[in-house]
């Protein structure tokens, strides 16, 4: 069975190749490896898959710079196997992304906290090689055999110069505060299985591309939530950096002790 997707050439894709699509890449299943390529559909113009195919070259430079054998946190980002001028190889995750996951299944207390734990020490390698993800959400997640959750989709993500300090970096609006609160979102979905939409456009006047994070009113409440404090603390910028915000999730991993029955997803 055909898709309404096509390849490079004008092929049309089969749909048991394709495991799913964003704004601008599919991703395809070719051989156990996950093909990241330029979306195009039947109907996309050639001025948009030149622009996809552009972003796609944007992301494999991203996933260059976060290539570092010698750090243990790079071990939170998809891991890479290979780039083509139209093509990213990637390591494919066979339990899918965290937002299908938890719709089928509630994890423990434990592995919640060790997601997010493995979460921000990924964000916090992200931010050190000088990049800003932009895009966190609970479906750029994906979880291995194992239900180790690893960082995707970097193309909206921006590349700064090696020596930024990305304490004071501001790319229109985007900073590591945003990236911090984005995943205190995602923790949010994890720890209620609710959906915590944010919208950093809301309030924005004709032609003000630029993105604010909303007030605090526009997000869900915390109270009782048992990982409460530490969601307040990403939205309310208790965090200078993502390093600090492993520092207060392994203190509440150090404060905890887990009954046999939480220790199983």
């Amino acid at each position: 069975m055909c898709t309404p997707f096509l390849d490079l050439r004008g092929n049309p894709i089969p749909q048991d190749e394709v495991i799913a699509n964003g704004s601008s890449a599919l991703v395809l299943l070719q051989g156990g490896v996950a093909v990241r390529t330029p979306l195009r559909f039947i109907w996309t113009s050639e001025s948009d898959v030149k622009a996809n195919l552009y972003s796609l070259q944007r992301e494999q430079d991203v996933y260059r710079r976060l290539e570092d054998p010698n750090d243990d946190r790079a071990d939170g980002v998809v891991r890479c196997l290979g780039f083509e001028t139209e093509a990213t190889q990637l390591a494919y995750m066979v339990n899918g992304d965290l937002h299908a996951y938890l719709a089928k299944c509630r994890p423990s207390r434990q592995q919640q906290l060790t997601w997010f734990i493995t979460m921000a020490r990924t964000l916090s390698f992200v931010h050190n090689k000088r990049v800003l993800v932009a895009d966190i959400a609970s479906r750029n997640f994906l979880l291995d055999s194992d239900l180790s959750v690893k960082l995707c989709d970097f193309s909206e993500a921006s590349l700064l110069p090696i020596d930024s300090d990305m304490e004071a970096v501001d790319d229109n609006g985007y900073t590591i505060q945003v990236d911090i609160g984005f995943l205190g979102a995602v923790m949010y979905e994890v720890a209620t299985g609710e959906r915590c939409k944010i919208d950093l456009f809301k309030d924005n006047a004709s032609g003000d591309g630029r993105a604010y994070w909303p007030e605090r009113k526009f997000l869900p409440p915390t109270e009782g939530l048992w990982i409460g404090d530490i969601i307040e603390g990403c939205w309310n910028k208790e965090f200078s950096n993502a390093r600090r915000l492993v520092c207060a999730l392994e203190l509440v991993k150090s404060r905890l002790s887990f009954p046999a029955s939480e220790k199983s997803v």
